[in-house]
């Protein structure tokens, strides 16, 4: 463990067993994430991104090598880390003042205490007017701002994020990169950030880390030398951006292309 890594991948694997055979979605991953680091990982589908966050979380343990957390191995669940998903996972029968208060209520804080901290957080998020509604009353924005506001009103020290952007149109995508790194900014929380996007990496993140076709390993970690803060709605027409992405790409290409031939 390096002195200021927060989580460790040390020559981890992973497998699924099924009546079919055997899918080795990772393997050899060697990766250190740092303490207030934003870290993006990229790679063709299939490649074992988000068994990678699962692990961090404690969902599920490696078949090889080891995870480690703070410098102690990743417990089941890891209650450190805050976790969100591709989908938004909000409970349609509660509001949207009970979806963000329900760590809390989990906890056993009071109704009062767990309110008065949801309301902080849907405020930081644009929300207010909306404590009342419920999920199938707000647009794909709002829904995604309010998964976030749940995930971040218990305080966790790092955010697992497994593509929570992917379905949103490119405006609306550009958007929550500002509200993000406005927030991370602001808190400094470890954030591992699973995209398909290189653009959307290059955007939020301090280093990349490019995984290969399945099964999975790191290609490149790459450091994103853009300066922040970071304008994303103007960023891409930086020179540099564009050599990034060309490098980024050049791990990317053949992987990718294999994926988009096979399937």
């Amino acid at each position: 463990m390096t002195d200021d890594a927060l989580i460790e991948y040390r020559n981890v694997a992973r497998r699924f067993h099924s009546r079919s055979g055997t899918v080795v979605a990772c393997e050899d991953v060697n990766l250190s994430v740092r303490r207030g680091e934003f870290m993006a990982v990229v790679g063709p589908s299939g490649c074992g991104k988000s068994t990678l966050l699962n692990m961090a979380a404690g969902l599920m343990a490696p078949s090889a090598g080891q995870v480690f957390y703070g410098g102690r191995q990743v417990p089941a669940p890891n209650t450190d880390v805050g976790y969100l998903t591709q989908r938004d996972t909000l409970l349609p029968w509660r509001t949207v003042e009970d979806n963000v208060a329900i760590a809390l209520e989990l906890r056993g804080q009071s109704r009062a205490d767990r309110l008065r901290v949801a309301h902080e957080w849907l405020d930081r998020m644009g929300l207010i007017g909306f404590e009342k509604s419920y999920p199938a009353q707000l647009s794909g924005g709002m829904r995604r701002r309010v998964a976030l506001a749940r995930t971040l009103a218990y305080e966790p020290e790092t955010i697992l994020m497994d593509e929570p952007f992917g379905a949103l149109d490119a405006q609306l995508r550009m958007v929550m990169h500002e509200e993000l790194l406005k927030l991370w900014t602001g808190m400094q929380k470890t954030v591992i950030f699973v995209t398909h996007d290189l653009a959307e990496a290059l955007t939020l993140a301090d280093r990349i880390a490019v995984f290969s076709a399945r099964p999975g390993r790191i290609r490149s970690v790459e450091t994103v030398d853009l300066p922040r803060p970071r304008d994303v709605f103007r960023i891409r027409f930086d020179p540099h951006f564009g050599k990034l992405h060309d490098r980024l790409w050049s791990y990317l290409e053949a992987s990718v292309r294999s994926d988009v031939m096979v399937n």
